[in-house]
């Protein structure tokens, strides 16, 4: 059994830590192939912080984005499947433009990630009836791949979940039976041993494909409810509506306690006053229900320093963009991309979050430094954030989303990424030794990260 598939949260806290982080970047104009990045993370090493790893992907203008594992620690919920030699061991990386989806295999070498097989767009849509692959995870019985797009060429959807297999990687179908009244499609994950699988909502690729539309987002199109599933049988069994001023309901982070019946999502932003949120989920006699816990207020700022898309608005919205909990479901991240905040939440009653920490890199107004270079102002803002199984360490980048990044940072927005150090009461602290940016990239910008031997986003337990 691959040493790295964890019965349960404490024994994946209590295991080796990471050394390698493995990062996407992509080339916004699509001139340069994307590329896969494993930065090292080991304190004690020589070439600590720094790129020690880069596989180039063949293709142009995928825009790699969010990616996972084929298996992880929900493997141990296989039930008459054969086991032998299954391990943590592929990267599955899809193109969120191409609809390409690369494999490559971390085995031989950690370090140099080697593509081992292309799935086509083809082949996605013909046998799943989707495109714009988003976000991936390793499931009992195979991957769970969301997508945005509908079968090739429907750029309006409905999105969904393809089914592959984790071995042959092979994809198998929609995973969908009955899909009810899902039509647009962002995150899915699950409550393995309550059988509820959890999806939200962002758009269809024709209303994301070039930024944020001012007239979808005021007249309230985007997602705005969650779903949940029946997870054996694909059938929607409830949506909850979050209202239509709460726009863009993306990162889905359900509590890693296996009985668990709770969890958060974030909300990109309300149209009645620019602020962020995040919702928690939980079930009621049977009913689940979802409730606003955390608010984050926009910023005022003087319109001649904004960008086009906000300067009637006199205010930078916080733009959440991205959620983390800590395997120990102790603490939520919260990653402010537009104030260039990441905040720290104490969760131990997940009904009534506490801040205790924030730390301050990028925004489109403060462009804090790092005080690494306190010369050099930052653009983008914490984004997508990873945290260490042991919850001691926090890692996130910059880029969100080509578009996204061209409409609210429009004079570039670079490509950085940076670790925290975590106090364990709480409280956060940004590690000066640790600050890849720029032509480490080889100017391309850097999005979604993996922890060598899994983190706090990528697997669910099946035991206590």
């Amino acid at each position: 059994m691959d040493p790295t598939f964890y019965r349960s949260a404490a024994d994946a806290a209590a295991a080796p830590g990471e050394e390698l982080a493995y990062v996407v970047a992509f080339d916004r104009a699509g001139q340069r192939s994307d590329a896969m990045t494993v930065i090292d993370v080991n304190a004690q090493s020589n070439s600590y912080g720094r790129v020690v790893g880069w596989t180039d992907v063949p293709g142009l203008g995928d825009e790699l984005h969010h990616f996972g594992w084929n298996a992880c620690s929900s493997a141990l919920r296989h039930e008459g499947h054969d086991m032998a030699g299954l391990a943590r061991r592929y990267l599955l990386v899809p193109g969120l433009r191409s609809s390409n989806i690369y494999v490559l295999d971390t085995g031989p070498d950690p370090r140099q990630p080697k593509l081992v097989k292309t799935i086509d767009a083809t082949e996605l849509s013909e046998k799943a009836g989707y495109s714009r692959p988003h976000t991936l995870h390793c499931g009992p019985d195979g991957v769970f791949l969301t997508c945005l797009g509908g079968a090739k060429g429907d750029d309006d959807g409905p999105g969904g979940i393809a089914l592959l297999d984790h071995d042959s990687f092979d994809v198998l179908r929609a995973w969908e039976t009955d899909r009810g009244p899902q039509h647009l499609h962002y995150d899915a994950w699950w409550h393995l041993n309550q059988n509820v699988l959890i999806s939200s909502e962002w758009g269809s690729p024709s209303m994301i494909e070039n930024g944020v539309v001012p007239e979808l987002l005021l007249g309230q199109k985007y997602g705005h409810h969650l779903h949940f599933w029946d997870l054996a049988k694909g059938q929607h069994q409830q949506s909850v509506d979050l209202g239509a001023q709460h726009q863009m309901v993306l990162e889905v982070r359900p509590s890693h306690d296996p009985d668990a019946t709770w969890g958060f999502v974030g909300v990109v932003i309300s149209t009645e006053d620019l602020s962020a949120s995040v919702w928690r989920w939980h079930r009621d006699n049977g009913e689940w229900q979802v409730e606003k816990v955390i608010t984050i207020p926009a910023e005022p700022a003087d319109p001649d320093l904004l960008p086009p898309a906000l300067k009637p608005f006199a205010a930078v919205p916080p733009l959440v963009t991205d959620i983390d909990l800590s395997v120990d479901d102790r603490f939520l991240y919260v990653s402010c991309w537009g104030t260039g905040e990441l905040k720290q939440f104490d969760v131990t009653d997940p009904a009534h979050p506490r801040q205790t920490g924030s730390v301050r890199l990028g925004g489109i107004i403060e462009r804090a430094a790092h005080p690494a270079r306190p010369d050099m102002p930052l653009s983008g803002g914490p984004q997508m954030v990873e945290v260490s199984r042991d919850g001691r360490r926090v890692y996130f980048t910059n880029s969100l989303y080509g578009s996204w990044d061209d409409q609210f940072y429009p004079d570039g927005v670079g490509a950085w990424m940076t670790k925290l150090d975590v106090d364990p009461t709480g409280g956060l602290t940004i590690d000066q030794d640790f600050f890849p940016h720029e032509d480490d990239f080889r100017g391309l910008r850097v999005h979604q990260i993996r922890l060598q031997g899994g983190d706090a986003s990528s697997d669910s337990y099946c035991y206590h």
